[in-house]
């Protein structure tokens, strides 16, 4: 396993402790929004269940349909977006959508898009950037000026679109008609952590890993978290 591999194992950690009693269900109908070559679908069918990818990116549609194949899982990729999912009302219990809302041009819209094709007590796992963690990154970089701008930047900013806090994410989620079960901080350490130190130092990625979880939920830590994961119930 590459150095980059025991990092994202330790960045999604949370997301799949998070996923994982949702999940322990008989086959259900998940869709996975902008889930691009298929890292986190192809491992939802490998648990049993139905999954549809929908992703702008043809490219990216080839790869998961390669990485299903390699996998033995059966995973559908359509190509749409937000704006044209094309999927029936009401036809999924579980919706992923991560990493996408940061660069709609309209988050609001997007997650009453997204609770039309859920069906009653259907659940959103939803994975956005965090506002604070991005204010830190750019002062420890020396970005000052650009740390003080993002502050109360609600806006686009640059590739990596809007960035979110805890309570704009769960006031978007309310108002678009979902009711927030749960918030976790997403890569609090991990990002921080030497590449060096992982790769050399034994049982490293694991400890890491059980250090994010430890942390995922303490109010303390969460405005530390690079990323939020919150999960919702269609109201």
């Amino acid at each position: 396993m590459t150095v980059s591999e025991r990092r994202g194992s330790a960045r999604t950690a949370v997301v799949w402790d998070t996923l994982q009693p949702i999940l322990d269900a008989p086959p259900l109908d998940v869709l996975d929004i902008g889930g691009g070559t298929g890292g986190f679908a192809a491992r939802v069918a490998q648990l049993g269940h139905r999954v549809t990818v929908v992703d702008p990116s043809p490219d990216a549609l080839a790869a998961l349909a390669r990485r299903a194949r390699e996998l033995g899982v059966s995973v559908e990729g359509r190509q749409g977006d937000l704006a044209a999912l094309g999927v029936d009302p009401t036809s999924a219990d579980v919706v992923l959508c991560h990493g996408v809302l940061e660069v709609v041009d309209d988050p609001a819209a997007a997650l009453t898009s997204l609770r039309g094709v859920l069906r009653p007590g259907g659940r959103l796992s939803l994975l956005v950037a965090q506002r604070n963690a991005s204010v830190v990154a750019r002062a420890m970089a020396g970005h000052f000026a650009q740390a003080l701008a993002l502050l109360d930047d609600t806006g686009p900013s640059g590739r990596a679109g809007r960035r979110f806090t805890a309570a704009e994410a769960a006031d978007l989620l309310a108002g678009a008609g979902f009711s927030v079960e749960s918030t976790h901080g997403v890569r609090v350490f991990a990002d921080l952590v030497p590449g060096s130190l992982l790769d050399l130092e034994p049982g490293a990625p694991a400890a890491l890993a059980d250090l994010e979880l430890a942390v995922a939920q303490r109010p303390d830590f969460l405005p530390l978290a690079a990323q939020l994961h919150l999960v919702a119930t269609r109201a």
